[in-house]
Parts: structure tokens; sequence; C-alpha cells
């Protein structure tokens, strides 16, 4: 099986020359503090010693990323596999209308990985939690039988009034969106489809031009902790919220489970960045089915009452494509012309046979 190497250049260092504990002291060596006044004890000791902000709760949530499930190293930089993999993790909490204060990182790794190949992994992973200040405070290395298992939990805070579930919709709220979707389904077909080119012709070069929007995307996702920053700046809590992971339709039908309530999504609404929908044309795919079930965009999707209408309408980072209705009207897309289309769940599904 093929090894993995770093990318610079540098000869190869096996694993077993550090052993467990020397490749985590090298692995974590030098970590910055961002939240000293909440990060008492980071990497060194058994476990690591945190203090919640005063009047604040603590949130948490893991996420597991798995080689062949979630990622393939054909065309995954070990940099941005690491920045992804702290990315999806502080979505979590940004999805809680909250913000991450400190990781925890588990790796499970074959001897097919160099030192030098995780270390590259490792700076992406320390880019991401520098870019959104947030600790790197411990976790656990592990040898695996086969390929690169990630685990992730982060730990953040939030004052309890401002925390939003996914059940706190009611009737009549107004259903949000940031960014743009679809981005990071048409990101992944063009790799797939490169990755096939490749595995019949290994001397090829990879045709990725005019798609760098796309690409990021989907190998370099942002956390819309932002969001978070501007609905606290105007003076919103969501009603409810969640991050787009599995695909709009998926996530919109959680929120109405969750709350009770039924929705109207318009079609024409859909935000879709004109890169992807280039990208999408090649495949033959319209832009709002990547929307609805491709995934892994990790916008905010959000409701809140009407009455915060003025509040949010000026902020073109957030679209109202919708609103909340009562649960016997059910969910449905409104086309501009035409009937109503029941929503169903088509995005990502964990235990599905492949």
């Amino acid at each position: 099986m093929e090894e993995i190497e770093n990318k610079g250049g540098q000869g190869r260092t096996e694993l077993e020359k550090l052993g467990e504990f020397g490749l985590i002291e090298r692995l974590t060596q030098d970590l910055p503090i961002h939240h000293p006044q909440n990060t008492l004890k980071a990497v060194g000791d058994d476990a690591a010693v945190l203090r919640i902000p005063e009047g604040h709760v603590q949130l948490v949530s893991k996420d597991l990323l798995i080689e062949g499930v979630h990622f393939d190293m054909t065309y995954c930089p070990l940099k941005h596999l690491g920045y992804k993999a702290i990315a999806v993790n502080l979505s979590d909490i940004a999805a809680m209308n909250a913000k991450p204060l400190q990781v925890l990182v588990g790796i499970a790794v074959s001897n097919r990985y160099s030192l030098e190949a995780l270390e590259e992994l490792y700076a992406g992973m320390r880019l991401c939690c520098e870019r959104y200040g947030v600790d790197l405070v411990g976790g656990d290395t592990t040898s695996s039988a086969s390929g690169l298992c990630i685990s992730v939990t982060v730990l953040g805070s939030a004052r309890p009034e401002r925390v939003a579930y996914r059940s706190g919709a009611k009737e009549n709220d107004l259903l949000c969106v940031s960014g743009d979707l679809g981005g990071a389904y048409a990101g992944l077909l063009l790799l797939e489809r490169e990755k096939r080119e490749f595995l019949a012709n290994p001397a090829m070069q990879p045709d990725f031009k005019d798609f760098s929007y796309v690409l990021e995307r989907q190998l370099k996702p942002e956390p819309r902790l932002d969001i978070v920053d501007l609905l606290e700046k105007i003076g919103v809590v969501p009603t409810s919220m969640i991050d787009v992971s599995d695909g709009l339709a998926s996530e919109i039908l959680h929120l109405s489970k969750e709350s009770g309530c039924g929705c109207m999504l318009h079609e024409s609404k859909i935000p879709v960045d004109l890169e992807t929908c280039k990208a999408l044309e090649m495949f033959k795919i319209l832009p709002e089915v990547a929307a609805l079930s491709g995934g892994e965009d990790y916008e905010l999707l959000f409701t809140v009452k009407q009455a915060d209408y003025e509040k949010i309408k000026d902020c073109h980072q957030v679209k109202v494509i919708g609103y909340m209705t009562e649960a016997a009207q059910g969910n449905f897309l409104v086309p501009e012309n035409g009937t109503l289309v029941p929503l169903t769940a088509q995005g990502w599904q964990a235990f599905d046979k492949r």
C-alpha cells in the first residue's frame, strides 16, 4: 500500500522511532494559548484544566473523520484535512449560536504515515485554531490497522439565553441561511472526476481551472462564527439553528421535526454562487438539487421571529429563504411556477450501504 509522505521533500521518519509519547510531544510542542483565563492547563498532564466563563454554559461536541469514508487521500492534502477536521467541529458550536474555546484531537494512524505527514496534518489544525482563536488542549494518538482516523472534541460556551436549539422554531418564523450552498458538492464532483482520470492515466495533470472557490468549499470549509458575531451585534437570537452539513433539505427537516413545525422553502431564494452553477452545469446537475442534497457547506440555517426582519434584511451574508408553518401543512419547496414539491432528505446518510 502506498506510503503517505510529507509534501516538503524531507526524508521520511517512521513513527516507531518516536513512540506514542514522543509523537505527541512532537506534534503538540509550543501550542499557543488564546484563552489563558479559561485554559488553565492544556497539553502535558493527564487531563486539561478548563474554566467556564462566568455566567456561561458549556457546549461539547465530537466528530469523527474516517479515511475512505469522509476523506480520500488521493486528492485531499494533509494540511487541508487538518484544517477541515477542526473547522467542521467549530461549525457545530456555531450551530448552537455559541463560541468555541478549546478542542481535543485524537488520531489513529497506520504505518503508511510518516512523522512528516502528521506534522503537515497538525499544521492545518494549528492554522484553523489560530484563525478562530481556539486552544488545542489535548487528545490521544494510537495505531491503526489501516488508514487514518481523526477524532475531534470541541468545547464552547455561551450565555444560556443566547443558545439556539433545533427545537425553538415557531409558526410564521422566517427561515434564513448564511452564505451560499452547493459549492462543496460541486468541488467534490470535480475532485472525483479528476481522480477517475488519474487512475486511468497517472501521468495526467488535474484540470481545475476557474474552480478554486468550489474546491476550497470542499477541501477547506470555514465555520460561520462570523454569523454568530453578527447576530449578537444586531441583537438577534435565533429561535432555532443548525449547520448545513448534510444538505439544505435534510437540515430543514431536522428543524421542522424538532420544533413541531412545517416549512415553505422558496426555490428562487436558495443562494448559489455563479462558480458553483458553472461547475454543476458540466455534470448536468441543477443548482437547487446540489444545494438541497449536496451537503458539507457548513453554512448556518436558522429561524428568527418576524419582528427581527428589519434587523437582518440588510445583512448581505444572510438570506431569508422561507418561513415556518404549522406541522400539519408539511414541508415543501415552493417553485416560482408550478405546484408545491414535498421536501425529502437525500443528502449524506452515515449508515447507508455503499
